[in-house]
């Protein structure tokens, strides 16, 4: 037996839940089918169990994309403000925590609930857990389609059986978080169809340091300070300075390197090999500082270091240089200049990242060249994509649920234009 759908979303996550809760509210026949058991697990870990689920101040910039000008039709089509008065209807209390960030009062199941209600108000079927074993474009209007619109139609061979649709949207994600069912099943289907792709890797993820070099500040991990952080290295001309990207963040240092909101930020911009420049006291003026302190102190350089960092942090630091395991009072000008410079200009070299088992989201995907930035449909008649399968990386902060949002609704009203 072959079931017929209006449209078949794959993927129970917060892109694929919303667009089919829109499309089947506005009276399309709707499926959305997930191999997980469980709906949207990565809503449920997110934000610490209560979910950032967008941002008061989202704009084109807080993303990352090949085409950063792709997301601009989606996210001025459904707003922050719009989510919000969705939550409000729902009567999910929320707060703001930090730079705009949204978080729910109670937790990240609030979020779940209310999209599993908003999909039965629209008469969404789920199957749940239901693996799809082949995507078929049969390039015929089927005597099952009662739309004739001369466009595509796809048979979806799953484990539950055959399912019919003129419309199929991808909704799978990246590859973030494996041990939550992540799979490359989106860019598989993008290669079956001949469909461009932007080389994924790993996003907001912790930076990790060769050993031997790490191995003086593998102790201060669990210290978090507020830092400034950016890409590049000191030769960087003034040009390649000014288009930098940095973020005023805390930092958390770990055995293994860096992590904390600072350093996932940046590593969605960081590429293999290349050097980070990292101010350990932003806002100060050390030179000053450890000037003025050889002046009037015999306290131990590393002693003085900590009036301005953590004291951690400056035994650390004390410890990489013998000329620094001395009474201030008797270190040159010199030396206390270039030890100001090197804490406010820190350049250090990653030599990887913890991959994507500890990344929030996955940069790269379905290159943008082959989708519509209105309908997030593919040059391929019928076919979609939505959420972070699409090559648009969101900061940290709830940007990239806002993504999930706003690229689901173009997708649901163009599935519904279509109709």
């Amino acid at each position: 037996m072959t079931h017929y759908f209006d449209a078949v979303v794959i993927g129970a996550g917060a892109a694929g839940l919303f667009c089919a809760a829109i499309a089947g509210q506005r009276g399309l026949k709707v499926l959305v089918i997930d191999h997980s058991e469980k709906v949207a697990e990565k809503i449920r870990i997110s934000g610490g169990g209560r979910c950032n689920f967008t941002n008061r101040e989202v704009t084109p910039s807080n993303f990352l994309s090949e085409n950063p000008h792709f997301c601009r039709s989606a996210l001025a089509g459904y707003t922050p403000q719009d989510f919000t008065a969705l939550l409000q209807k729902h009567n999910v209390p929320f707060h703001e925590k930090h730079k705009g960030q949204l978080f729910c009062d109670r937790s990240a199941e609030d979020i779940i609930n209310l999209l599993l209600a908003e999909c039965a108000a629209g008469h969404v079927e789920r199957w749940q857990p239901c693996s799809v074993k082949k995507v078929t474009d049969l390039g015929i209007k089927s005597d099952l389609n009662p739309i004739n619109t001369g466009a595509s139609s796809y048979q979806i061979d799953t484990d539950r059986g055959l399912i019919e649709t003129p419309h199929l949207v991808i909704a799978t994600g990246g590859l973030s978080i494996p041990k939550i069912g992540a799979t490359d099943f989106g860019y598989r289907i993008a290669q079956q169809f001949g469909l461009r792709m932007v080389e994924p890797r790993a996003a907001l993820v912790p930076l990790t340091f060769d050993g031997d070099a790490w191995l003086p500040f593998a102790q201060l991990a669990g210290l978090a300070l507020p830092v400034q952080i950016e890409t590049g290295s000191r030769d960087a001309t003034p040009k390649q300075r000014k288009k930098a990207t940095v973020f005023a963040e805390d930092l958390l240092f770990t055995h293994k390197g860096l992590s904390g909101p600072a350093v996932l930020q940046i590593s969605s911009f960081w590429l293999t090999g290349q050097s980070l420049r990292i101010n350990l006291a932003p806002g100060q003026d050390l030179s000053h500082a450890l000037l003025k302190a050889k002046a009037s102190s015999k306290k131990l350089i590393a002693n003085e270091l900590a009036s301005v960092v953590p004291s951690r942090l400056a035994d650390a630091w004390a410890s990489t240089d013998a000329a620094l395991q001395r009474p201030i009072c008797d270190a040159t000008d010199k030396a206390l200049l270039s030890l100001a410079e090197r804490l406010a200009d820190w350049q250090i070299t990653p030599n990887g990242s913890e991959g994507y088992k500890k990344a929030e989201v996955t940069a790269g995907g379905i290159d943008t060249r082959d989708l519509s930035s209105r309908t997030m449909e593919s040059r391929q008649p019928g076919l979609y994509f939505i959420g972070e399968v699409i090559d648009v990386t969101g900061w940290l902060g709830g940007y990239n649920f806002q993504w999930a949002w706003a690229s689901g609704f173009a997708c649901a009203n163009a599935l519904v234009a279509s109709k």
